[in-house]
């Protein structure tokens, strides 16, 4: 609690607005940014993840509002059987210092739906005789509790899915690679690739209304800027929010540019032609994204040396403790980095720049642990009976011998963390610490292989800048010795 107060305080009067990894979330969040700007300083943290990701930054204070759905809340966050009132559903949040408040207008509900030619199947019961179709359903519908496995046992399914990302799920059942996927009936998709959406014959998905999930105490910290949110209620139909997704998924235009004219659209002018590769990867916020991408690798590869090299030398000079160091070590790159993000929400009380950092760190720690501990096992013990003869001491030994003999594989070690931390990195935009990997989940988000790319080959570039770096490093400690 301590963590998510500082959390808040350190927000000062700026209204931060979440939003999920998918189109409408995005749109949405732009929405609720820009109609909170009018009434003072708003800021949008775009992109975090998935619902767990989301409300745990949400929970810790990191954000104070988001756009969620009433079936996701129900089902998801409060683990309910069936569908309650609103009030109920407020009396179950408030011991979460939460509140739901806001439903926008239109209802996203989950569905399945398969390609037009596909035969034999109208409804969700029919699923259950056609037990060769390849399912490509959307990693959190696979885990979360309204969707597979429920559905599943509802209709008694015998399938085995295949996790696939939302963004890329059109096309692979466009190319035939599964039979089936997951969509929200809002997605623009739907009717560009003419496809067929089965009925839930057994009613077995609930409403899944527009609704904004926000901390408790935020009208009241913000009380200009909700009250220009409070305005958008019951504002948006389903065919608007249609539209807006078609927008960006199909014509190309930015979710702010969408928000906007949805907000003001006697000023929307006809938007600008699709961006190519070249206008994404050198727009205005490459400088930004080139800076934050930076700090991160640099800041995460620098803790990792202070840990690591430490933790080397213990490794390498006290046999008992040095098969633990390097399992330990192994041990927490092995953990999934989404994984570790979602874990250290909630144990700092923050998204950004710290968890990411942090992450980061763990991923480095390895490859400096074990060179600097292999480096210093591999300098001959006769140079050190020598150092000894002259009568150094112990700590002298290490610093004025062991360690400069070491050093060309040490740095190979910090190389190898450092080059390994810029593409690690892109995970952070998952959190809202940006970088290029900004870029890369957006690029997802909407299929779009050139907003991928020029996140992607800056984060290229820069791996091998810094492998460059390192190497020039490594002449010049070589012809100086």
């Amino acid at each position: 609690m301590l963590l998510g107060g500082a959390a808040t305080a350190a927000g000062g009067d700026t209204l931060r607005v979440g939003s999920k990894r998918f189109t409408e979330s995005y749109i949405l969040g732009e929405v609720l940014t820009q109609a909170a700007a009018t009434q003072g300083k708003a800021e949008h943290r775009q992109g975090l993840g998935n619902t767990a990701i989301v409300l745990a930054a949400l929970q810790a204070g990191s954000i104070d509002v988001y756009p969620e759905y009433r079936g996701t809340i129900e089902l998801e966050i409060l683990k309910n059987t069936s569908a309650g009132s609103l009030e109920q559903m407020r009396a179950a949040l408030k011991p979460m210092g939460l509140g739901v408040a806001v439903p926008l207008g239109f209802n996203n509900t989950y569905a399945l739906a398969m390609r037009a030619d596909s035969k034999d199947v109208a409804s969700l019961s029919d699923l259950a005789r056609q037990p060769g179709l390849g399912l490509g359903l959307s990693h959190e519908f696979i885990g979360r509790a309204d969707g597979w496995p429920g559905l599943r046992q509802r209709y008694g399914l015998p399938h085995t899915p295949r996790g696939l990302d939302h963004g890329i799920a059109y096309e692979a059942l466009a190319q035939r690679q599964v039979d089936l996927i997951d969509i929200y009936s809002t997605d623009a998709k739907i009717r560009q690739y003419g496809l067929r959406v089965l009925k839930d014959d057994l009613g077995y998905f609930p409403r899944y209304d527009a609704m904004l999930l926000y901390r408790l105490d935020a009208p009241q910290r913000f009380p200009g800027q909700w009250g220009a949110i409070a305005k958008l209620e019951g504002r948006i139909t389903a065919e608007q929010m249609i539209a807006m997704n078609a927008q960006v998924e199909l014509e190309g235009k930015t979710f702010a540019a969408v928000a906007k004219n949805w907000l003001a659209p006697a000023s929307a002018a006809h938007g600008p032609a699709r961006a190519g590769l070249m206008n994404k990867m050198f727009d205005a916020g490459l400088w930004t994204l080139t800076r934050q991408h930076v700090l991160l690798v640099l800041a995460s590869v620098i803790l990792a040396c202070l840990v690591g090299i430490p933790l080397g030398i213990v490794a390498a000079f006290a046999p008992r403790l040095r098969q633990t160091v390097l399992a330990l070590a192994g041990m927490l790159q092995t953990v999934p980095s989404l994984a570790l993000l979602a874990i250290l929400i909630p144990l700092l009380g923050m998204i950004g720049t710290v968890p990411a950092l942090v992450a980061l760190f763990v991923y480095a720690l390895l490859p400096i642990v074990r060179n600097t501990c292999t480096g210093l096992l591999g300098v001959p013990q006769g140079l050190r009976t020598a150092a000894q003869a002259l009568g150094l001491g112990r700590r002298a030994i290490l610093i004025d011998v062991e360690l400069p003999l070491a050093l060309p594989v040490i740095l190979a070690g910090i190389k190898t963390a450092a080059v390994m931390s810029v593409g690690t990195a892109t995970i952070a935009a998952f959190i809202g610490a940006g970088g290029f990997g900004e870029r890369i989940t957006i690029g997802l988000a909407l299929n779009d292989n050139d907003m991928l790319l020029a996140g992607a080959i800056p984060a290229a570039l820069l791996a091998l800048l810094t492998q460059g770096l390192f190497e020039a490093g490594e002449r010049l400690i070589a012809r100086r010795n």
